[in-house]
């Protein structure tokens, strides 16, 4: 014969389960605690991604200022770079061969050139690469074109004014004359496109 214990009581059982799914709904205050914790832990989230957003922004402003810092500078001794080229270009060429002071003073001259352009390279100011190069619009400006079959149309025969970047970005943009009457850029001699 079986005990009646060894059979749990049904309503003992049932008022069991009535308080595990009352505990495991939550109360009314419970809720709306839960909702304003889940409304306070996005706050928090979006204030914290907007300060790393601000510390990431004044990083780039501190390490752009650092490397541009020396733009103004760079920009007023591009006139002294050009001159010392204009001066040395507009010596005769037997003049140093027939002159020993001229010599001298072209010399000087030349040297003082490299040093200014040495000393400005080593500040990130570098020369803008032009004559026989396509027209770039980003580095280059076209102050006129040349008849000139010869070159592809758009490439850069003729450079009136020398283009410098600091650092990567453009301080003065290249003066240039580019050629015009030749094949379009990608064509070969036929005329035919064959970059296409």
């Amino acid at each position: 014969m079986t005990d009646a214990k060894d059979f749990p009581d049904d309503t003992a059982a049932a008022d069991q389960m009535a308080d595990d799914s009352a505990a495991a709904e939550p109360t009314p205050r419970e809720a709306e605690l839960e909702l304003e914790l889940a409304g306070v832990t996005e706050k928090l989230l979006r204030a914290m991604a907007e300060t790393e957003n601000v510390r990431r922004r004044l990083e780039q402003a501190a390490e752009d200022r650092g490397k541009y810092a020396v733009s103004g500078f760079a920009k007023d001794m591009l006139p002294v770079a050009d001159n010392l080229r204009r001066a040395l270009e507009s010596i005769p060429a037997d003049a140093k061969e027939s002159d020993p002071l001229a010599a001298k003073l072209i010399e000087g001259v030349e040297l003082t050139e490299r040093a200014l352009l040495s000393a400005l390279e080593r500040h990130g100011v570098k020369k803008v690469e032009s004559l026989g190069t396509l027209l770039n619009p980003h580095l280059h400006q076209a102050m006129m074109e040349v008849d000139d079959p010869s070159h592809t149309a758009g490439t850069i025969i003729l450079e009136m004014q020398a283009g410098y970047t600091l650092n990567g970005r453009l301080i003065r943009e290249a003066m240039v004359g580019v050629a015009k009457g030749g094949p379009k850029p990608g064509q070969g001699e036929s005329g035919v496109d064959t970059q296409a």
